[in-house]
């Protein structure tokens, strides 16, 4: 690539995937190939405990489900804007708190961005959502503080932020012949976020676009929540998610809780959770489930659990058929089934609020349905089939136009000014 001083890196820092793009000024932006020949990768790290190595995206997921010994870590941003984030945990010998983990990761992305480009990148947009915490602006302003630290600390000297929605609006707009009002629809793995945008050619050069943001709103709700209430649906009951003990109560949730969100899981591996969950034998009336937690626990077999999850997630909807969750890891022919209905009953409340806060966006725009020219929708979990049909049935007669769903973000983020 010709690299330009004046050139903008875009970073989509995801819960779930991340993604890099280069734009030099006035030019169009390219994403970059940041594993193999994907422009995406999961916003993963795993400590190789064997060889003292870091591996990152598919490699560090692959790595783990290998049965290598060392500390996977997903879903890092949704530790942005929480206390938890400065604490530290041991990876390998060392103290290293989360937010190093967030560095090192950034760190890596840019490395990778250097070698395809040729030189390292001084100036970043940072992709942010419309609320990294809801109704916190306090936590809310330390998310982004955060953000900030970390790629300053791994060598960028200029650092701004985006809205990811309108990030993603910037991308599509290079896609118009003509002035549009766009429902611009993000659903990533952390958050659901939403901006209604006047879009067209005759807008792409203006150095200031507030006056096209017509209204943003956003809900602390993604793809790894989908997994999470998937994962307490159909699989923490056959480790003993509402199990009804011997005197008729049920065994409780937190253990199941933590197992079926991925950056809790770590926790329940530590000593004084195994012996809490090792005390909860006597809540079981079926000594079997009991039997199979442990083997989760004892085997960290947790983060393998969440993966199968979210692969039945996509297979589910994908082809709109069932599909079924491989658990033979734990159990000869142990498994869990996912169906369309199954999906659309678990999630059913979720979605209502996350197409909610969409119709929110569209009321404070002030504009009635039959304003909009699109719903552009963006963001790997806006794929998800019982979404877009709770979205279609919100938006009736407002066409459905799908987008880059893992590059378009960090695509408009190159663009930002």
């Amino acid at each position: 690539m010709n690299v330009s001083t004046l050139g903008t890196l875009g970073i989509d820092f995801g819960t779930s995937n991340s993604a890099v793009s280069w734009a030099n000024h006035g030019e169009a932006a390219q994403l970059i190939e940041i594993e193999g020949e994907h422009i995406n990768m999961p916003t993963a790290v795993f400590f190789n405990a064997e060889d003292q190595c870091t591996h990152f995206g598919r490699e560090a997921v692959a790595e783990y489900l290998s049965g290598t010994e060392g500390r996977l870590m997903r879903s890092l941003k949704s530790l942005l804007g929480s206390p938890l984030l400065l604490e530290t945990t041991e990876i390998n010998g060392h103290a290293v708190s989360f937010l190093d983990v967030v560095a090192i990761f950034l760190g890596e992305l840019r490395e990778r961005a250097s070698i395809e480009l040729g030189d390292e990148p001084t100036r970043v947009v940072m992709g942010r959502p419309v609320h990294f915490v809801d109704d916190n602006e306090e936590r809310d302003a330390l998310a982004q503080n955060s953000l900030e630290e970390a790629a300053y600390r791994v060598g960028f000297e200029h650092v701004s932020f985006q809205l990811e929605p309108i990030a993603a609006a910037l991308d599509y707009e290079r896609r118009l012949t003509k002035e549009s009002l766009v429902l611009v629809v993000d659903i990533g793995g952390g958050t659901s976020d939403f901006t209604v945008v006047r879009l067209g050619p005759q807008h792409i050069e203006k150095a200031n676009r507030s006056s096209d943001i017509l209204a943003t709103s956003g809900v602390h709700i993604g793809g790894t929540d989908f997994d999470q209430k998937l994962s307490l649906g159909q699989v923490m009951p056959l480790l003993g998610y509402r199990h009804l003990g011997p005197e008729g109560r049920e065994v409780p949730h937190r253990v199941f809780l933590d197992l079926s969100t991925w950056h809790l899981i770590q926790w329940q591996y530590l000593p004084r959770a195994l012996s809490q969950a090792q005390n909860l034998r006597t809540n079981y009336s079926d000594q079997n489930l009991h039997r199979r937690l442990m083997e989760v626990l004892n085997q960290r077999e947790g983060h393998r659990i969440a993966y199968e999850v979210e692969q039945a997630k996509i297979r589910c909807s994908v082809s709109d058929a069932a599909t079924t969750i491989d658990l033979g890891f734990l159990e000869h022919d142990l498994s869990a089934s996912m169906a369309p209905d199954d999906m659309q009953r678990i999630l059913a409340a979720q979605l209502s609020k996350t197409v909610a806060c969409a119709r929110e966006c569209v009321m404070r725009a002030g504009l009635q349905d039959s304003d909009l020219s699109a719903v552009y929708l963006t963001g790997g979990s806006s794929a998800l089939r019982p979404f877009q049909r709770a979205l279609q049935a919100a938006f009736p007669g407002v066409a459905l136009v799908e987008g880059d769903l893992f590059g378009g973000v960090a695509s408009g983020l190159a663009y930002s000014k």
